[in-house]
């Protein structure tokens, strides 16, 4: 029986239609169009109509531009990262043989910075078998990327496995170097460097020895377009500097490996990734090489690690971060990435440990074994949303590209400070939307678990990034600022903590009880977001009653909980009896504000404050430093 046809079609204007009338007058593009930060709006509804012109939708998964995906499957590598125990690399061995037992097919190791002798890379790499294990490591030296080769040529070969077969990466990134720190670190040419790596790999055609990591624009508070316009910008980088060594464009290509970040913003996420495919495969396409669909390592292929997101990782309420990582590896693996990391919840303070990363680990593998994300190719293909969400990305990230390309390609753009100014611009805008909780951070600018303390100094992982592991010459250009989202609102906390001090914040609630009530739960978020300690109350039965209680209590601010209109007597009664003992507060912007200020009554809180710098001021005044 055929649903569809028991129901008469209905058009675009006839869902206008019903919209307008619903919005009773008010303005539809105020109310219901998203204006994203990337540049390009989003409507509240699409319908096939608007599919039509969108010239990707003819390919299927596997085809040349990749939009559907690189392959014809959605078999992704389950990534878990690894950092040396101080104890030695026979720990790591054993943690690393642990992972692979329980469902890890993808290794990260992060090579210190004297690098692995030949004894330690032996022990590290026992009972690994390469030719079913994706190998990955991490290092900023160029001396460690080379040893490492010769490493894995010698083990290989020493084994008598196929080279053929062998994937990994050594994510050697000059440019990335450049971006975080400001110089190459070195006064030889990167990028001979370079050359060296991936023709030192000519016996490994499955192994990348080049990263490309535009997940550090992201951790830094970039938009998505920005994030993959960078990176498109920094892959064309690669491709004109050795192109101009003599490696041919299409080897070049098949030898670099790229890290996105992956956001919480689910839909714009997974239309990334497929935009990011389909853009670099018409870069690669300018530089003049084939695209073979049969050919393994097909340069216009992007191979794609993602690793989800720092930047709105939080130290308080840590645990909603596992809520975070599963939405962003949702979107990674719908979209059709080739490995995938999940961060460890406990990162910015912990740096991990086992059982966060059997969350990590576990996260994913629920998305296989238990949700079969691996078992559907590319299942957003078709969705009205998600197709024109992909064309809008890759039309603004294109634009972006071009840009920089007529700059002079991703050095000289960065160092004339272009891309820093487009980053720090983005960051500006994400901040000011935290302070303001138009954005939220779960547990940390909203909802926070009131009695939670840190007990310890915060640790910011993401400043691991900022560390130069092989020395570093003096800057040529100014850096990107690796952050989290969530840093000011917990430095903010933590110093209340910190100075021993717990402000008492007095809910006083009377009048109209749902007014009043409203305003209380409104409150008390608002002053815990600073760790001050919030005493709610369900509603006194006149004010002489709730500031009674509230000198009882000890508070050092009293917040007014009530309606508007009975402000204008009500609370300069209340600051009155008060006489000074403690901070008077109005909760709300009501229309006797002029009135009340006129009497003294300064505080007032709302929606429309700006809750961070409020928050400051209000340690200031108890003196809390």
């Amino acid at each position: 029986m055929n649903l569809f046809a028991e129901f008469p079609p209905v058009t675009a204007e006839q869902w206008n239609e019903v919209i307008v009338k619903d919005l009773k007058g008010a303005d539809y593009d105020k109310k219901l169009v998203w204006k994203t930060p990337e540049g390009f709006n989003i409507r509240p509804f699409y319908s096939a109509k608007d599919l039509d012109g969108l010239a990707h939708l003819k390919y299927e998964a596997g085809d040349y531009p990749y939009v559907r995906g690189v392959r014809s499957d959605n078999k992704w590598k389950v990534a878990q990262a690894f950092t040396p125990d101080p104890r030695g690399v026979a720990i790591d061995n054993a943690a690393i043989l642990d992972a692979l037992m329980r469902g890890v097919d993808a290794i990260v190791y992060k090579v210190k910075s004297d690098g692995l002798s030949d004894s330690d890379f032996e022990t590290l790499m026992r009972g690994v078998l390469l030719p079913h294990v994706e190998i990955n490591f991490k290092t900023c030296c160029s001396d460690n990327a080379k040893k490492l080769i010769e490493q894995i040529i010698t083990k290989v070969k020493s084994e008598k496995w196929d080279a053929q077969n062998i994937k990994g990466s050594i994510n050697y990134d000059p440019l990335r170097k450049l971006t975080l720190k400001g110089t190459f670190g070195s006064n030889g040419n990167v990028f001979e460097t370079v050359k060296a790596l991936i023709e030192a790999t000519a016996t490994l055609p499955q192994f990348r020895p080049v990263g490309v990591n535009p997940n550090i624009f992201h951790n830094a508070g970039s938009t998505i377009v920005q994030e993959l316009a960078f990176g498109l910008a920094m892959g064309s980088e690669y491709l004109a500097q050795l192109s101009d060594l003599g490696l041919d464009p299409a080897k070049i290509a098949s030898k670099l490996r790229f890290t996105f970040a992956v956001s919480s913003n689910y839909f714009a996420e997974i239309a990334k990734f497929r935009a990011a495919r389909m853009l670099w495969a018409e870069i690669v396409k300018t530089y003049g090489t084939s695209c073979c669909n049969k050919e393994k390592c097909c340069g216009a292929k992007m191979k794609i690690h993602a690793l989800t997101s720092g930047w709105n990782q939080t130290v308080y309420d840590a645990h909603v971060n596992i809520l975070r990582g599963t939405t962003e590896a949702m979107s990674a693996a719908l979209a059709g990435v080739d490995s995938l990391e999940v961060t460890p919840f406990d990162a910015p303070y912990a740096g991990s440990n086992e059982f966060s990363a059997r969350i990590s680990r576990n996260t994913q593998l629920l998305l296989k074994e238990e949700s079969y994300f691996d078992r559907v190719t590319d299942p957003s293909a078709g969705s009205y949303y998600i197709e024109n969400l992909t064309a809008s990305i890759a039309a603004e990230a294109w634009k972006l590209f071009r840009e920089i390309e007529d700059k002079g390609g991703y050095i000289a753009s960065f160092k004339e400070g272009y891309i820093q100014s487009l980053v720090k611009s983005s960051a500006q805008k994400k901040n000011a939307n935290i302070a303001t909780r138009r954005d939220t951070l779960l547990g940390t600018n909203q909802y926070p678990n009131f009695t939670e303390r840190l007990g310890e100094k915060i640790i910011d992982a993401a400043s691991q990034e900022k560390k130069c592991c092989c020395g570093c010459a003096k800057s040529e250009a100014e850096p990107i600022e690796i952050y989290r989202g969530s840093m000011a609102f917990e430095n903010l906390r933590f110093k209340t903590e910190k100075s021993g001090k717990t402000p008492k914040t007095f809910m006083l609630t009377f009048g109209n009880l749902a007014m009043c009530r409203a305003r209380a739960q409104f409150s008390c978020n608002f002053f815990a977001c600073a760790g001050f300690d919030v005493i709610d109350n369900n509603r006194f039965a006149g004010v002489d009653e709730g500031v009674e209680a509230a000198l009882k209590a000890g508070a050092d601010i009293v917040v007014a909980c009530s309606s508007d209109d009975e402000y204008a007597d009500s609370v300069p009664a209340i600051a009155q009896k008060l006489a000074g003992k403690a901070i008077v507060v109005v909760a709300g912007d009501p229309a006797c504000k002029p009135e009340l200020e006129a009497k003294g009554i300064n505080h007032f809180i709302s929606v429309k404050s700006n809750v961070l710098e409020t928050l400051k001021e209000y340690q200031k005044e108890l003196k809390i430093d």
